[in-house]
């Protein structure tokens, strides 16, 4: 039994050791590897990093939000989620619209300069406040375009017309679960790729580029590929993630959960967390926590914040890191 820290830690490392460092589009630059893969028994324990607190209830409502399709950050303020915030308040600030003080370069300036951060901090709590509270306004600027909600749910195809990928992989584990085609894809270049200076119609192109899963001995098991995986802030949330979507549909289609295999092309520590990751290498992980769901529900469409929990997470502190934007 590999125990998930292990896996996880076993990849800082790695990186540590192997990393080349290169520059990065944020501007904060990266320590990275490329081509990496971890996977994970969730027979052996649900896969919540405990070197350091993950807030579950983050990854719970993030990955509901995707699942409803919803691609507007209301729902995740309604839930206290806000790990989408700076990318709508990135589109509110560059709008013709707003008026207020310069926020320009606002994630790397509100590390640096403590005067601004209380005023990037003051704006940001103003606009989140302007999301929940004003309708027109959450609609114009709460929206973060066709992010994953959009391509999993409501894929547009060239003839308009919709394609829910979740539900037809839904439809195909429980139906044809020999298929090699069981894929929910999120990268559509039509949407990231930036075309005749129109811009990308996605506030950020995808990162867990695409999912597939596989059927074996009447366990479900999910391969992730993520094209760039942000590794002290954004893979334990990934992990936990997909982690908590195989439970969801396991249970849906009335299968045992398998493995969940992550598997990364650029996978890097930005430069401002290689201490952060030297204090979670030094502490001893502790026992995995146990998933528990509601098991009257049967649709994972029909699943809301309170039937999803946790027992026995009883993790190290959290450890604070700076986003990069």
């Amino acid at each position: 039994m590999t125990h998930a820290d292990h896996t996880y830690l076993n990849l800082l490392q790695y990186i540590l050791d192997n990393g080349t460092d290169k520059s990065d589009r944020t501007g904060t630059g990266t320590r990275s590897v490329f081509g990496y893969q971890m996977r994970f028994n969730l027979q052996e324990g649900f896969p919540l990093l405990t070197t350091k607190r993950v807030p579950f209830k983050l990854v719970a409502s993030e990955l509901l939000w995707f699942i409803k399709g919803d691609t507007n950050i209301r729902y995740l303020l309604q839930n206290n989620n806000h790990i989408w915030d700076e990318w709508a308040f990135k589109k509110w600030v560059e709008s013709e619209e707003y008026g207020g003080p310069d926020m320009s370069d606002f994630g790397r300036r509100s590390l640096i300069d403590e005067a601004f951060n209380v005023q990037y901090q003051k704006e940001l709590s103003t606009f989140c406040e302007r999301v929940l509270q004003d309708d027109e306004f959450a609609s114009k600027y709460g929206d973060l375009g066709n992010v994953y909600g959009k391509q999993w749910r409501n894929w547009t195809t060239s003839e308009g017309e919709s394609i829910d990928q979740l539900q037809d992989a839904i439809d195909l584990i429980k139906h044809n679960p020999d298929s090699r085609r069981i894929i929910v894809n999120a990268w559509n270049p039509e949407d990231v790729i930036d075309a005749g200076g129109k811009g990308s119609k996605a506030a950020l192109p995808p990162c867990h580029a695409m999912f597939q899963f596989y059927v074996a001995e009447g366990k479900l098991s999910c391969m992730l590929t993520q094209r760039s995986a942000d590794t002290f802030l954004g893979v334990p949330f990934n992990i936990a993630s997909y982690a908590l979507l195989t439970h969801l549909i396991a249970h849906e289609c009335g299968l045992e959960v398998g493995e969940f295999v992550h598997s990364m092309a650029d996978t890097h520590i930005y430069s401002n967390h290689l201490e952060q990751v030297k204090e979670q290498l030094a502490r001893e992980p502790k026992q995995l926590p146990t998933l528990k769901l509601n098991l009257e529900k049967q649709s994972i469409f029909d699943f809301e914040m309170e039937d999803i929990s946790l027992e026995g997470y009883h993790p190290h502190p959290s450890i604070k890191a700076p986003i990069a934007v």
